[in-house]
């Protein structure tokens, strides 16, 4: 074939485009895990929409009083071997600042059925999170249905003026609480009708160093035949 002399060229070249997705991969790993370690932040009264992507998984510190009326539920998940949803709520902040959206944790398909049960803490309260930017939807995750009540994905944009937008003081904020404890005390939570947040450790995969050595042994076998 005509294409074949071509092969080690072409695989040449994507080796290299690994080793640079590789070299990116690293660089991005390192930033997250500096992020991670830092002490957590107090979010500003108004925040910058446009910075936050710069603050992303930041550890932040905010309180305030639960808006329990526009909590929705973003599922169907699985946590602990448990079918249920992720919970979030706006909380009305502290002091007049903004309102944001806190992804309270992990519920069983069991508590939803009482809705009481998710609404029962009414005075302030203070979360530990990670600040985080809407979810990018893929082909397979269904649109989301605000009008009824269905969501798939976080995007929020929606979410935000589901609860009542910028002209009610929501921002587009997103915070994922944050729970470090064990799988005992994960059951516990999750038993006594707690959301159960998430961990505060993020994994990025990383397989380019694969992908890279895998082309340049291509390389070697296709040209093994012309020593």
């Amino acid at each position: 074939m005509v294409i074949l002399p071509f092969m080690p060229v072409v695989c040449l070249g994507l080796g290299f485009w690994q080793v640079g997705r590789l070299e990116w991969k690293v660089a991005l790993i390192d930033d997250l895990q500096d992020k991670l370690q830092r002490a957590p932040i107090k979010l500003p009264r108004n925040v910058n929409i446009i910075e936050l992507p710069n603050f992303e998984y930041r550890k932040v510190l905010v309180s305030g009083v639960w808006d329990h009326a526009h909590s929705i539920l973003l599922g169907p998940k699985s946590r602990e071997n448990v079918q249920g949803y992720n919970i979030i709520t706006p909380l009305v902040r502290s002091d007049g600042a903004s309102t944001i959206l806190v992804n309270r944790g992990f519920v069983s398909s069991e508590l939803i059925k009482n809705p009481a049960a998710l609404a029962k803490h009414t005075g302030v309260v203070e979360v530990l999170g990670l600040l985080r930017c809407s979810q990018v939807k893929n082909s397979f995750t269904p649109d989301n249905k605000p009008g009824k009540g269905e969501w798939y994905w976080a995007d929020v944009e929606a979410i935000a003026n589901f609860a009542g937008g910028e002209a009610n003081g929501v921002q587009p904020v997103y915070v994922e609480a944050i729970f470090d404890g064990d799988s005992a005390e994960a059951m516990q939570l999750v038993a006594a009708g707690e959301p159960l947040g998430r961990t505060s450790h993020v994994e990025l995969r990383n397989m380019h160093l694969t992908y890279a050595a895998t082309w340049y042994v291509t390389i070697r076998n296709l040209m093994a035949p012309v020593r």
